[in-house]
């Protein structure tokens, strides 16, 4: 009933309408601003598990969309093109958009966050450990002058993996002077969320009401799992309170030779789970971290992360240790009132003695680890000649 003419005029006023619309469209998702996340060595396990907490809203909040590029060698460029693929199919509605990068040049763009994941394989027949210190600092070397360049100015930097977490963000800031301290920090929650999951066990509680576990020094290296401060929400004990009350832990747990024998037993296979892990465990410990980094520890919550020391519990200037700290408007800072005893100071002394030695040699100012005292100590006994020393309300 309509004549060839007027349905070609309507059929031109349908074109314009399309044109202006994607037009409107594309004009739309040029003003949004992805949160730009760069993730190294990407072809790792941990990479592929932390894809989809990133994307899922739970960490940056479900009104922030991201970009997500994943770096690794040309080697690897055949698993990134695996894992983009299979992270545009799950169509997170978050996930702005997700890349493979192989080209080092092109590395960290407009970055807001970088999650650096470089691990070296440990294999002390072939290499010593002073080699791997500076295989680390030379990879460093290679990222901190690009962050620098291609890195908006307030990039965080996130240190994480299995190997040489301290020692990775302390390169970073050492040869990426402009890069702000505050910025860069170093992950320990897999190993502080394997030990709360290990005294929920103990106890018959959910995990999420142990609190206020301390992890302190070289993160994957010689480190100390601190019980001291350490609190229980919602236990069924002697005392009734609100939801909120706590209870110290080491009040709880009137078993002190099962802190001094099993608990410290299993601490020395800790480091061991967390390294062979699929992946889940350091992933969740990074989205942990991001997310109370952008919306703030829970009110009285503390978290420990490597940090570069300015002195604080009497720990030498100038290396990157765990301490605890709280996130508060997008930042952090150290929780200095907690009281530590002698003892636990001593303990602190040689933690720091081994990152100066890693930092040393990483720097070319030493070519070989120097023990603390007389007896070489190693990560894997360490923890047994400390705590057998160390009172019960020092654990």
């Amino acid at each position: 009933m309509m004549l060839s003419e007027e349905m070609s005029d309507i059929a031109e006023e349908n074109l314009q309408a399309h044109i202006e619309t994607e037009e409107e469209e594309e004009e739309i998702k040029s003003l949004i601003r992805p949160l730009q996340i760069w993730i190294t060595s990407a072809s790792a396990p941990i990479c592929y598990q932390l894809i989809p907490l990133l994307a899922s809203g739970e960490v940056f909040g479900m009104t922030t969309e991201i970009s997500i590029h994943l770096l690794d060698t040309h080697q690897f460029k055949e698993v990134l093109c695996g894992i983009v693929m299979e992270a545009e199919d799950m169509a997170f509605p978050l996930l702005y958009s997700i890349s493979e990068h192989t080209e080092i040049d092109e590395a960290f763009i407009q970055a807001d966050i970088i999650i650096v994941l470089d691990d070296v394989l440990l294999n002390h027949e072939v290499q010593s450990l002073e080699n791997y210190i500076r295989e680390v600092s030379e990879i460093c070397q290679v990222y901190a002058p690009l962050i620098e360049k291609n890195a908006k100015s307030e990039v965080r930097v996130i240190s994480s993996g299995k190997t040489f977490v301290n020692l990775k963000a302390m390169m970073i800031m050492t040869y990426g002077p402009s890069i702000k301290p505050a910025n860069v920090i170093a992950v320990a929650t897999p190993w502080e969320h394997a030990a709360r999951a290990m005294l929920a066990r103990k106890l018959n509680m959910n995990t999420a009401g142990v609190k206020d576990v301390i992890v302190w020094g070289n993160i994957t290296g010689c480190n100390y799992i601190d019980l001291s401060h350490a609190k229980l929400y919602g236990y069924d004990w002697a005392i009734w309170g609100p939801a909120n009350f706590p209870c110290p832990l080491l009040n709880v747990i009137y078993d002190s030779e099962w802190i001094h024998s099993a608990f410290l037993s299993a601490q020395s296979s800790l480091s061991s789970r967390v390294c062979h892990s699929v992946g889940m465990l350091p992933a969740h410990g990074v989205a942990t971290v991001l997310r109370h980094w952008y919306h703030g520890s829970p009110p009285g919550e503390i978290i420990s992360v490597g940090i570069l020391t300015e002195g604080q519990f009497c720990v030498p200037e100038g290396i990157v240790f765990s301490m605890p700290v709280r996130f508060q408007n997008g930042n952090w800072e150290v929780v200095t009132e907690l009281e530590i005893n002698e003892t636990t100071q001593e303990v602190l002394g040689r933690l720091a003695h081994e990152l100066i030695q890693e930092k040393l040699i990483a720097l070319k100012e030493i070519k070989e680890m120097h023990p603390y005292g007389a007896d070489k100590i190693t990560s894997k006994n360490y923890l047994h000649q400390e705590m057998e020393t160390l009172p019960t309300g020092s654990l």
